[in-house]
């Protein structure tokens, strides 16, 4: 069954209004919970009153839906553990150290700050399945509570966390190797006005880095504007006018990186899986024989793998796609070119922090080589991606849009990828193709764009990338 409210990672809308709104939350809540006391969500053991952890980044509105997913819970017998903005994989890792039944994350990750989400985690840390996910929907549209509220003498109780902050500290320079340091690295970390912005720099201080933060003000409506992994030209620039050695550009959440080098220019998640992957290969450390990306990942990515003896197994957009291949097959690295990547020895979610200093241990035990050596680590082919936003539905896999795609494919060749889909967290149709041939990706991806927009009769085009040589 197709789900109503939740996309590729949780639900996510503008805030105040459907289905981001506070009644939202109180019936997300009370769903979840209800199916937590029934047994259809595991609990983290037996014998204790079911507990839930609760976070979010720095928006303006998760002032609102954070006494709302409380009440829910609460009036459902659940206590609740609230630890205030912290990162997406802080929540996943808390929600297991605290041997928690639930994680709740409210954000709506690198979108701006008009928009939120929940995302929800399982005791084991890892996102709810979507099997999961569409019994809660159930649940809410059937809208039943008013019997299943507990008594007032079983109501859950919430309390805040003291030293929520230390631990995730703690967790993350843990999985730095030992007997490293990051003494001589001057680092600038961008944390996009975001949920990372005090550990962020606290790490890579206490590790032992000069560190130049940036974006560590937030003010409820600044997360990632201007600012972060999706809009790292601050962050470079930073890079160049400080003379750092390396540029780090979390987003709001602080489950995604993008890297930038000593002069400045961009290193992806690609760039930085084929990094630890290679990294890994040579200490034996990488599990499953290769890497689990996405649909979306650089032909010469796969290419590189390749020559490496590894292989790429794609998945669709969405770490959580991923996470569940990696679960399933065995592999510890995995993620996607956005820079949601997934280090199952360390993490059950994306960790930019984490993914971060895998990056930094290569760069020490390097012998003194430019971050810019490193971490070009293969060429990627031309790779052009725009987004179409549409105002109405479209279908992808309706026969006039497939006919395109085939004409577009035969176009582009052997040697290339189309790939059109419909976004997982916005209105909009991602168009992406690559190949040897950068003029001909563009024809393609000119020609798509048009075909959709005449489709929707009224979408702009927002571009999303340029072609990569």
């Amino acid at each position: 069954m197709t789900r109503k409210f939740f996309g590729t990672d949780g639900i996510r809308g503008k805030a105040n209004t459907a289905p981001i709104t506070a009644e939202m939350a109180l019936q997300v809540a009370m769903a979840t919970a209800l199916m937590l006391r029934r047994g259809d969500v595991k609990a983290a053991g037996g014998g204790h009153r079911h507990k839930v952890v609760i976070g979010k980044d720095t928006r303006l509105s998760g002032y609102m839906l954070e006494p709302a997913l409380t009440s829910g819970f609460v009036s459902m017998g659940l206590d609740v553990v609230l630890v205030g903005p912290m990162p997406t994989p802080a929540i996943a890792m808390l929600t297991r150290s605290l041997r928690a039944d639930l994680g709740v994350m409210i954000s709506a990750s690198h979108n701006k700050y008009e928009d939120n989400g929940i995302k929800l985690f399982g005791a084991d840390g890892y996102k709810l399945s979507d099997d999961v996910e569409l019994e809660i929907e159930k649940l809410i549209e059937a809208n039943d509570f008013a019997n299943k509220l507990v008594p007032a003498s079983d109501l859950g109780r919430a309390a805040r966390l003291d030293d929520e902050k230390g631990r995730y500290i703690e967790f993350v320079k843990n999985t730095f190797p030992k007997g490293l340091r990051l003494e001589g690295l001057k680092i600038v970390v961008d944390c996009a006005h975001g949920a990372a912005y005090k550990v962020a720099p606290r790490i890579l201080y206490e590790l032992g880095a000069e560190v130049v933060p940036i974006g560590v003000a937030p003010d409820g409506t600044n997360i990632n504007r201007d600012c972060g992994a999706t809009a790292p030209a601050r962050m470079r620039q930073a890079v160049i006018e400080n003379g750092a050695d390396i540029g780090l550009a979390l987003d709001g959440d602080a489950d995604r990186i993008i890297i930038a080098d000593e002069k400045g220019e961009i290193v992806d998640g690609d760039q930085i899986m084929a990094l630890i992957a290679q990294s890994w290969q040579k200490s034996g450390q990488i599990k499953g024989g290769g890497v689990v990306a996405t649909v979306m990942s650089n032909l010469g990515f796969e290419r590189f793998l390749e020559r490496q003896g590894l292989e790429m197994k794609r998945m669709p957009v969405g770490d959580r796609y991923v996470v569940d291949h990696m679960r399933a097959n065995g592999y510890n690295l995995g993620g996607e070119q956005s820079g949601h990547i997934i280090l199952g020895d360390y993490a059950t979610t994306g960790d930019g922090l984490i993914a971060a200093l895998q990056v930094l241990a290569v760069v020490c035990q390097s012998e003194g080589k430019k971050v810019s050596d490193l971490c070009r680590v293969f060429a990627p082919v031309p790779q052009l991606l725009v987004s179409v936003r549409t105002q109405a539905p479209l279908a992808v896999d309706s026969g006039p849009m497939q006919d395109a795609i085939r004409s577009a494919e035969q176009k582009i060749g052997a040697e290339g990828r189309i790939l059109v889909r419909k976004s997982g967290t916005e209105p909009v149709i991602r168009i992406m193709a690559e190949g040897d041939d950068e003029t001909r990706v563009k024809e393609v991806v000119r020609e798509l764009r048009e075909f959709v927009e005449l489709q929707d009769g009224t979408a702009r085009e927002k571009p999303q990338g340029a072609a990569r040589a």
